[in-house]
């Protein structure tokens, strides 16, 4: 038996341990597609051997590269990664919404599919929870803890621009987890009288204002100029917390639930079932075909 992985998308913490334990389950029938569905098309495809290391099983990132493949969607070049693909017995890709589609291209074209949601901004459709968002949302809580004393001590407001592409779950753990004063998570939420005032009742009681606002929403230097304007001060700042939400170290929870994902996906070729491996909102995993 012959098993395919590749990483599809941007890296989130957690798909280095699951890499790891697909691996240690299947060991040389185990091979990797490099940096996703780009080494498909190219035909990079070497033994996971190759690259595996225990050292970083809980490490961020990913062994076996990730990246973004618009080439994918191609005709020409779909029909030269569909050939690769067919030459393994199950293929496994771990990635976002987008790399959903793709496994369901290869699924619909008859490789056995199998699909993990590995994204930190946890948006793929059905699943409650994706590789990657514990870890998102702990260095997020880290850097508003770590930022916000200084800003405390200049009596200034801060804005915190966290990822989540088109999704705010990373924005509202966040808010939980940090008590915020205030979350923009859709555009509706932009509020700029409400802001403000939520800024100038805190700065005249001597107090701080922290903000958290998902990414996409408008630029966040932007929204900084637009506050300062409307109150007359130059008291709000911003900070981007941009790539450490990728590259912290992978939480314990994390840990966890790519092992899960792993045992799952294990589960799946040992009874011959493809799809996409899902997790309901009391954290239970369940697999699911493609849909229509």
């Amino acid at each position: 038996m012959k098993i395919l992985l590749l990483c599809s998308g941007g890296d989130a913490s957690g798909m280095n341990r699951f890499i790891y334990e697909i691996y240690n389950k299947f060991k040389k029938e185990t091979y990797f597609a490099l940096a996703g569905f780009t080494g498909l098309i190219n035909g990079e495809i070497y033994p996971l051997s190759k690259v595996i290391d225990e050292n970083l099983k809980n490490s961020a990132g990913t062994m076996i590269k990730t990246s973004r493949c618009p080439e994918f969607k191609q005709r020409k070049y779909f029909h030269v990664a569909l050939e690769n693909a067919k030459k393994f017995d199950y293929v496994i890709i771990c990635g976002g919404n987008g790399s959903e589609k793709g496994a369901k291209e290869l699924f619909d074209n008859g490789v056995k599919t199998i699909f993990v949601p590995g994204t930190i901004d946890n948006d793929v459709l059905d699943s409650f929870y994706s590789i990657g968002f514990s870890t998102a949302v702990k260095e997020c809580v880290y850097a508003v803890d770590n930022i916000m004393p200084s800003i405390r001590s200049l009596n200034n407001a801060c804005l915190f621009e966290v990822m989540g592409r088109y999704e705010g779950d990373i924005a509202k753990a966040v808010n939980k987890e940090v008590k915020a004063d205030y979350v923009v998570v859709e555009k509706k939420d932009l509020d700029y009288n409400k802001i403000v005032n939520i800024i100038l009742k805190k700065y005249t009681k001597g107090q701080s204002a922290c903000i958290i606002v998902r990414e996409n929403i408008e630029k966040i230097e932007k929204i900084a100029n637009n506050l300062n304007k409307a109150i007359g001060l130059d008291i709000v700042k911003y900070q981007v917390i941009g790539r450490t939400q990728r590259g912290g170290k992978p939480t314990e929870e994390e840990l966890e639930m790519a092992k899960k994902f792993a045992f799952e996906a294990v589960n799946c070729i040992k009874n011959n079932k493809i799809g996409r491996i899902l997790v309901d909102k009391n954290m239970k995993m369940f697999v699911t075909n493609f849909k229509e």
